[in-house]
């Protein structure tokens, strides 16, 4: 065997190991992706009405309070970015982080300080190779977040809310994730979780026909409000974990799908070039035999005459 050959039958059987890690792999995100999606279908609801029941506490009410109301002067904002803690899984954490980059720089240009709160190791890594300050980070559950997950990202956020500015705290909160729209689309999108925009909240229920129901507060509003402050933040981080488990499940299936194919394709191209070099040792040999035959015929007629 020559020694081309040899090399394109040892990138073949290189590429063919490739592929079968790369078809597991599309596998495994597949079956996860379904999960996941289940997981998110299951959890908005329960948002969506968590954030309407605070709207209407809130539109029902005059009580100044950091789940409702707007500072006068803004000075201090908290991004809470959603990575994943692996990759291959294409653009998936680069477009999380670029819409963050994005959300502070504009939250900056209004004269306001951010705090980053990473979930994910890409993004605290991504951060980290660049020297920039992260307040808190959090790994290890981003391919099935729980709630627990979403209470222990939400404790320090609800934390710096409810402070004030001069000792830490922030004026508004603000959640990058990627959110699952289809199998073939996610989107990376960034929201203001807090304070929360009441007169969107209220028009986006206008439009869908509904009506704000009207509640006695006992014992005051303030404390149905305080109630309602980290059930609301942790239900719409946890709905946000588990969109971008979905969106990262499925960016992950279509990057290996790819890979996958992609090996497939460069597997036919060796093997094509691996039958030229076959066909050209064989035509060689073919070539030498003859040439040889010819020679030892010519010898032999030379010694008779």
């Amino acid at each position: 065997m020559g020694a081309q050959l040899r090399v394109y039958k040892r990138r073949i059987r290189s590429v063919t190991a490739t592929k079968k890690i790369t078809k597991a792999m599309e596998m495994i995100a597949a079956s996860r992706v379904v999960k996941a999606q289940r997981k998110v279908a299951a959890s908005t609801p329960y948002a969506q009405e968590l954030t309407r029941a605070v709207t209407a506490v809130g539109t029902g009410s005059n009580t100044k309070h950091p789940l409702t109301t707007e500072a006068d002067n803004p000075t201090r904002a908290a991004v809470l970015l959603l990575t994943s803690d692996r990759g291959l899984a294409g653009a998936f954490n680069a477009n999380a982080i670029k819409a963050a980059e994005q959300l502070t720089e504009r939250l900056e240009r209004e004269g306001k300080q951010v705090d980053t709160y990473i979930v994910g190791r890409r993004g605290v890594a991504h951060y980290n190779f660049r020297e920039r300050k992260i307040a808190e980070a959090f790994t290890g559950f981003t391919d099935e977040p729980s709630y627990a997950d979403a209470k222990k990202v939400a404790a320090p956020l609800i934390e710096a809310i409810q402070a004030e500015t001069a000792d830490g705290g922030v004026d508004e909160l603000h959640i990058v994730y990627t959110e699952f729209v289809s199998m073939m689309t996610q989107t990376a999108v960034g929201s203001r979780l807090l304070p929360l925009r009441l007169d969107e909240a209220a028009a986006e229920t206008a439009t869908k026909g509904e009506i704000l129901p009207l509640y006695d507060f006992e014992p005051s509003a303030e404390d149905v409000l305080d109630a309602l402050l980290p059930r609301y933040v942790e239900s719409r981080i946890y709905n946000a974990l588990l969109q971008s488990a979905a969106s990262k499940h499925a960016a992950t299936r279509r990057a290996m799908k790819s890979a996958t194919d992609n090996a497939g394709e460069l597997i036919n191209t060796l093997s094509r070039l691996a039958n030229a070099a076959r066909q050209a040792e064989i035509t060689q040999e073919i070539s030498e035999i003859v040439g040889g035959a010819s020679a030892l015929a010519d010898a032999t007629a030379g010694s008779d005459n």
